[in-house]
């Protein structure tokens, strides 16, 4: 049996962190024998304890912080791993050399001089894999292993509790409130939607901005600012669309979740969102950066439940076919033999 090693140097919050999370429990579950390093995040370690998983806990500071490394080291002689897989920058750095396959996880594209000790490199979307090629990496070391969601269904989160009117097109959006995630162009867009509610889940350092900009543009009062959420499934449930402005989203772990969960999908025309979105087959796309265009495919879908209805379903069909849990864990199994052989 392959015995592996993860270590992920997580934000509290964040969609990478979430997967990891999910990933390890489900490959738990799926009988591989592994030991997680993470960060300090009481809640992390509880949930991975929770299924099983041995979980063990380092600083994981800046590049000057050696005590991380000899940490990681001290777990790694511990366990005894075939493979360690790191996620993304700080604890790829942190990994020593050793007897074991290294490999790292890349959710973006970061640069290559992280990843120089590295003997395989996984990316979760196509683009990324072909960017580490294109960087210099080779072919035969660069790997494709996509994310998986769940669509355990949830009861609706109630409107009424978030003053919301039934009759009301609701709209859903996730993330980080970042520049990167596009919600002003969002906020924009929806002063051409009088006829839309939002809701925005996340937390992050333009949440006054967006604020300010929702009171300026006279929408503050249809849109509802939940900061993080975790109950993704049932907010889904209450949505009529959801939405993904980004204007940087290298994968599009939303658009699984949505998906997942049968709600039809507009977003913009970037990276990750647009290698899974086939448009006008299962969701919409539209410029970066174009409000009027991403208000005029939200009130197409707002004003045509025939279409709304088809693309959710042919979203759902895609989900099924490639980013369950027992697909992408047969996946993942699979590359840990492969690699450790």
């Amino acid at each position: 049996m392959v015995r592996v090693m993860q270590a992920m140097a997580g934000a509290t919050h964040g969609g990478a962190e979430a997967f990891f999370t999910r990933l390890v429990v489900a490959l738990g579950r799926a009988g591989l024998e592994q030991c997680a390093v993470i960060r300090r995040h009481e809640e992390r370690s509880g949930a991975l304890q929770h299924a099983g998983i041995d979980v063990k806990e380092v600083r994981f500071g800046g590049p000057l912080d050696i005590r991380s490394g000899l940490g990681l080291r001290r777990e790694i002689e511990r366990f005894r791993p075939d493979v360690v897989l790191s996620w993304m920058n700080r604890a790829t750095r942190s990994c020593p050399r050793g007897d074991f396959v290294h490999c790292a996880r890349l959710g973006g594209y970061y640069k290559l001089k992280h990843y120089k000790r590295c003997d395989h490199l996984i990316g979760n979307t196509r683009g990324i894999v072909d960017y580490l090629v294109d960087q210099g990496w080779p072919a035969e070391r660069a790997h494709y292993l996509p994310n998986f969601v769940s669509a355990e269904p949830a009861a609706p989160v109630s409107r009424a509790s978030l003053d919301t009117p039934e009759s009301a097109t609701l709209l859903l959006a996730l993330g980080r409130l970042h520049d990167n995630k596009g919600f002003d162009v969002l906020i924009e867009a929806m002063a051409a939607l009088p006829e839309a509610w939002l809701w925005l889940a996340g937390s992050g350092p333009l949440d006054k901005a967006l604020k300010d900009q929702a009171k300026r543009r006279g929408v503050a009062e249809r849109i509802r600012f939940l900061g993080w959420r975790d109950d993704v499934a049932a907010l889904l449930a209450a949505a009529d669309i959801f939405v993904c402005s980004s204007r940087l989203e290298p994968l599009g772990n939303v658009v699984l979740e949505a998906w997942a969960h049968d709600v039809p999908v507009v977003a913009t025309d970037h990276a990750g969102p647009a290698e899974l979105i086939s448009d006008g087959k299962d969701g919409l796309l539209v410029p970066v950066n174009d409000a009027p265009a991403l208000a005029a495919a939200v009130d197409r879908l707002a004003g045509d439940r025939a279409l709304a209805t088809a693309l959710a379903v042919a979203g759902r069909t895609t989900y099924e076919a490639n980013y369950t849990e027992a697909a992408v864990v047969r996946r993942y199994m699979d590359f840990f033999a492969k690699v450790a052989a």
